[in-house]
Parts: C-alpha cells; sequence; structure tokens
C-alpha cells in the first residue's frame, strides 16, 4: 500500500492509497448556507409535497408541474446552474446536499432529479453558448420543465443499440427524427427533451435538444407502476419530427459518451437521494416503535428492533460518509482543472468522469441500503406496515426503481471492475505492483510479533489495509489467470465489486469517526463510532465469502489452497461484541426519537 500521500487523490485510487482523515469531508462541515439550503428543501417537502401524496400518486392533472414552478421560484432547480445562466452556481457537494434532502420526497424527488440532472446537465455540459443562453436560465427557472429520451424497447443497458433515426431534410435545416423512446421520466409533462439517435447509418448516437413543439411527437398513456406512481413515465414516439440543426447537442455521433458521462452524475446523486429518503424512513420507524405497545412495553424495548434500528443507521451512515467523501474528491479535481486552464463545462465533465468508479458504488449500495432500510422499515411497523394508510408501504414500493435506474445494479457492479482495470491498462493507475506485493507477502511468515499501534482507529485501520490486499490478491489473480475471458465471468466481476464498495465504504465510515472525534472528542462520538465498527465488521466477514466464492471459481490445486489462506490472513479481526455496539446505538435514536447522526 502507497504512503500517505499529499498529491490529490485520483479516481479508484482509494484501493492502493492510504487516505487521511483530514482529506475528506463530512456531512458535519457543512456551513450555515449550505444548511440554509437544506432546510429549505425540507421545509418545501413539509408544506407542498407531504400533504399531497395521494394527489401525486394519482397523477392529478398539472399537480407535478405546478409542485416545479414553486420549487423553481425558490431556485431548487438552479442551485448548481452557473450565475450567468440563472443559477447560484453552488459547487458539487452543495448539490448533493439538495438531492439528499429532497430524496425523501416520493415521486415529486424523481421527477425533480429527472429536470435537475440528466434533463439539464447535457445542455449546461456539452451545449455551445447559444444553447446554453437559449435554455439553461429556462430549465433553471422552472419554465421548461425537461426529459431525457434513452431506452428504447430493445435498447436499455446496451444503450449505444438504440433504433431511433435522425436524417437531413432536403433543405439542410432541420433533422427529422423517427423512433420510439419509452419509460421516460417527466415525459408527460415536459418542454424540453434531450434526445439521443444515430444520424443516418453512423455506428454511435448523436443527442439532440428537442422542444415538444416541433411537432411529430406523439405518447402513450401513463405507464401503470409498481412504485413512484406519481412519476410522470411515458413512451414517446417520433414521426419525423424536425428538429433544427442547431439543436443537434455537441458532435455528431458523441450522444453516447454524452450518455455514460451524464449518467455518472445520475448515480451518484441517485446515492445521495437513497440517504435522504432512508433517513426518513428511519425516523419513521423510531417513532413508531417508541409509540407501539406490545407486552406492557413500547417494541422499541425489544432487541430484535433495536438491532434492525441500528443496522438501518449504521448503513445510512456509512453510504452518507461515501457520498459526501466523492462529493468533495469531485469539487477538488474541478477547482484543480478550472485552475489549470480548462473551461467550466469541461471541467464539470472531467472531475465527475474521474470519479466514475465511486459514483457506480454510490448507486449500488445507496439503492440496496435503501431497500434493506424500507424492507425493515415494514418489518417494524408489522402489519400497520403492509397498509397503504401507513408511510412504509408507499416507501418500499418507491425504493425498488433504484436498482434499475441509472443502469442496473449488476451493470454497475461490472463497470466498477472494468473502469478501474481499464484505467491500470492505460497507466492511470498502478494495480499491478501493490497486487504483485501482496502476492509476495502471501509467501512470507505472517510478523506475529509486532508492536502494537496505539494511535486513534489504529487496528481499524490496520483492517483496512488487510482488506485492500485482499481484494487486490482476488482482482490481481482473476487478471492474470482468465486474461481475456475475465470480461465474459460475470458472477467473478461481481464478487470483486462487492470487496471493492465494501472497503469503499468502510474506509469512509472510519475516517468520518475519525475527523468527528478529532473534532468533537471521543466521548460525543459514540455512536458514530460503534455504526463504523458495526459496519466493519460486515464488510470484513462480506469481503472474505465473496472471496472465497470468486477464488474457489478460477483457481485450483495448491495455488487455490495458498490464496484461500492468504484471505483468511487479510480477513483476521479482534473478536467484536456487536451486539453491544447496535444496542448503543438504537438507544440514542430512540431517545432522539429520530434519526440524529
Amino acid at each position: 500500500m502507497d504512503p500517505i500521500q499529499t498529491a490529490p487523490i485520483k479516481g479508484g485510487e482509494f484501493l492502493i492509497r492510504e487516505t487521511v482523515a483530514e482529506d475528506i469531508f463530512i456531512p458535519e462541515e457543512f456551513d450555515e448556507e449550505q444548511l440554509m439550503i437544506k432546510k429549505t428543501c425540507e421545509d418545501f417537502l413539509a408544506a407542498e409535497v407531504y400533504p399531497n401524496l395521494d394527489r401525486i400518486d394519482q397523477q392529478e392533472e398539472g399537480l407535478m408541474q405546478s409542485l416545479m414552478d414553486k420549487a423553481g421560484e425558490l431556485g431548487l432547480l438552479a442551485v448548481s446552474i452557473p450565475e450567468e445562466y440563472g443559477g447560484f452556481g453552488k459547487n458539487f457537494n452543495t448539490s448533493m446536499l439538495v438531492t439528499d434532502a429532497v430524496g425523501a420526497g416520493y415521486s415529486f424527488a424523481v421527477a425533480l432529479s429527472a429536470h435537475t440532472g440528466i434533463g439539464t446537465l447535457p445542455i449546461l455540459y456539452y451545449g455551445n453558448e447559444e444553447q446554453k443562453k437559449k435554455y439553461i436560465p429556462k430549465l433553471a427557472s422552472g419554465e421548461f420543465k425537461a426529459a431525457y429520451c434513452l431506452t428504447e424497447p430493445n435498447s436499455g443497458s446496451d444503450a449505444n443499440s438504440g433504433t431511433t433515426k435522425a436524417k437531413l431534410n432536403t433543405e439542410g435545416t432541420h433533422y427529422l427524427l423517427t423512433g420510439q423512446k419509452m419509460w421516460i421520466t417527466n415525459g408527460g409533462f415536459a418542454d424540453l427533451f434531450i434526445v439521443f439517435a444515430k444520424i443516418d447509418d453512423d455506428k454511435n448516437l448523436s443527442a439532440f435538444i428537442v422542444e415538444r413543439t416541433f411537432g411529430g411527437i406523439t405518447m402513450n398513456p401513463e405507464e401503470h407502476k409498481m412504485g413512484i406512481k406519481g412519476s410522470s413515465t411515458r413512451q414517446i414516439f417520433f414521426s419525423d419530427c424536425p428538429v433544427p440543426v442547431q439543436n443537434l447537442l455537441s458532435d455528431r455521433q458523441n450522444g453516447f459518451k454524452i450518455a455514460v458521462n451524464i449518467l455518472n452524475i445520475g448515480r451518484i446523486k441517485l446515492g445521495a437521494a437513497a440517504i435522504g429518503s432512508s433517513r426518513k424512513v428511519i425516523t419513521q420507524a423510531i417513532i413508531y416503535a417508541n409509540e407501539r405497545v406490545q407486552f406492557n412495553l413500547p417494541i422499541s424495548k425489544f432487541g430484535a428492533i433495536r438491532y434492525k434500528l441500528a443496522e438501518m443507521a449504521a448503513r445510512n451512515f456509512a453510504v452518507e460518509s461515501a457520498a459526501y467523501r466523492v462529493g468533495q474528491n469531485i469539487d477538488d479535481a474541478y477547482e484543480e482543472l478550472i485552475t489549470g486552464g480548462m473551461d467550466a463545462a469541461q471541467a464539470k465533465l472531467k472531475s465527475t468522469e474521474q470519479f466514475a468508479v465511486e459514483c457506480a458504488i454510490l448507486k449500488v449500495w445507496g439503492s440496496e441500503m435503501l431497500d434493506y432500510v424500507v424492507d425493515e422499515g415494514v418489518q417494524i411497523y408489522g402489519g400497520m406496515g403492509y397498509s397503504a394508510d401507513a408511510p412504509m408501504e408507499r416507501a418500499y414500493r418507491d425504493s425498488r426503481i433504484n436498482r434499475i435506474f441509472e443502469g442496473t445494479n449488476e451493470i454497475n457492479r461490472m463497470l466498477i471492475v472494468d473502469m478501474l482495470l481499464k484505467r491500470a491498462m492505460k497507466g492511470e493507475l498502478d494495480l499491478m505492483t501493490p497486487a504483485q506485493a501482496v502476492a509476495g507477502e502471501l509467501m512470507s511468515i505472517p510478523d506475529f510479533g509486532a508492536e502494537e499501534d496505539t494511535a486513534l482507529f489504529a487496528a481499524e485501520k490496520k483492517i483496512l489495509i488487510n482488506l485492500k490486499k485482499a481484494g487486490l490478491m482476488i482482482a490481481g489473480s482473476a487478471v492474470q489467470k482468465l486474461m481475456m475471458t475475465l470480461a465474459k465471468e460475470q458472477e467473478i466481476l461481481m464478487n470483486i465489486a462487492d470487496i471493492i464498495g465494501h472497503i469503499y465504504l468502510a474506509e469512509s465510515t472510519l475516517l468520518r469517526a475519525e475527523k468527528l472525534t478529532k473534532l468533537k472528542g471521543a466521548e460525543n462520538c459514540k455512536g458514530q463510532t460503534d455504526m463504523m465498527n458495526v459496519y466493519l465488521q460486515q464488510a470484513v466477514d462480506k469481503t472474505y465469502i465473496a472471496g472465497k466464492e470468486a477464488l474457489n471459481s478460477f483457481a485450483e490445486g495448491d495455488e487455490l489452497k495458498m490464496m484461500l489462506v492468504g484471505l483468511r490472513r487479510f480477513t483476521k479481526m479482534d473478536p467484536f461484541n456487536v451486539k453491544v455496539a447496535r444496542q448503543n446505538i438504537a438507544k440514542q435514536l430512540i431517545e432522539a426519537n429520530r434519526y440524529c447522526f
């Protein structure tokens, strides 16, 4: 493992480099202005969204548009838009905070996120100056609502296989778009569509800015969905829809690159939205557990319920720790690129692209954390959890889409490994040197007599270093053993991705607990430290299971035996009483009667 370095960390480098707590951002560091923005979001949900949830789910005519208008008036659509285009010009982590706060807004959160993210950012990041001046102020104010048209009936995860066509008219003034798009969020009321299509017989997609009023656009009725029922979701048909040539977005055949890069942002923002949604569910579950009496006691007195509350909180805390760590990394990379003379829009893209691995991790672990939390929320409510008159039923149904949105979790897991290996092959990340060092360490005798390190969280940091060694050993061996066929071994790729993700969240949680302890003192951070230890224990156990499955899948004989011994060595830790830790976490939650971390 590399020693501590002073240069800014690169995307994916966490696997081979130690990060110090002082170098990460934690949510407790948001300033007064940022917290006021968050409070504005929370107040908006309380006043405009929560009292109207049934009306929203019934898709009452004009209601979602009016909510978007009101959000626009408050500036919630313009937080990260540059000031010259009618926005507030806030940094990436502030936009993450808004997404987090609004994430508790059920279907409204989906509509707002689609508009401000995949609907607006393609123009902001890829549009020319004329396009930005024409459209961004209207999108920032809410005068125009946006939708993103990529998916087709036979083109989902394989986005570039879309068959929607664009053909230049004989006058050379307009592209005529013909094709079908499906699962289009905000489709029923959007004024503007970012549409992906292939010009003539091009191999790759191009992107177009399409106004609803251009003509040649028809729609199917609203889709009937399992959850997010208030989110407008339509199939959209384009039949010789005339799009002015000046509305081609970026260069011809650059559409697939636009789609990939915008989805990076969508992925990490989805992770942020999951945090806000989860936090609300945890608070509702705590309140119910304190009020529900069985056997003459509030059910919050029982160990099984306390286990659930503590586990829900610990998983949310871990995802939150990682999300704002990455958000600050992206902001730091942006500032460095700007200082180097790069155009602001390009710097925004490049900084996010740099941390695409972490964005994919946040999407997967955020969505799966929320699914766990809402499922346990239903369980805590018991029979009432299954009732549509109680809040858990809607939260449960609405959560499920997140593992499909922005690329399925399976696709994202494979992307995590694929992006890391490609960066290693390009020389951007040196994964092989530390992987070879770990292979050499397997042949050495473990150091049983090392002097105990008394620094803060030294034992936990040693565990993390070993987890990284386990990940490098398994990934390096898989690459050497399988080489070109590794891309087809999806089960092994997902095992490796699980290890990488667990490492990243465990490290983020540890660094946050360490920074908080240094800022506030150990006595004031017992709950956060307990959550860190609970999550770290699980990361170790899950790394061992995923590692064993992967090794058994491609290694054999003495090589397999040696690596399994190494895996046991790298996932070894001293006993820790997780029951007591969870009890302590739950006690704080129950006494506060809300998610209090």
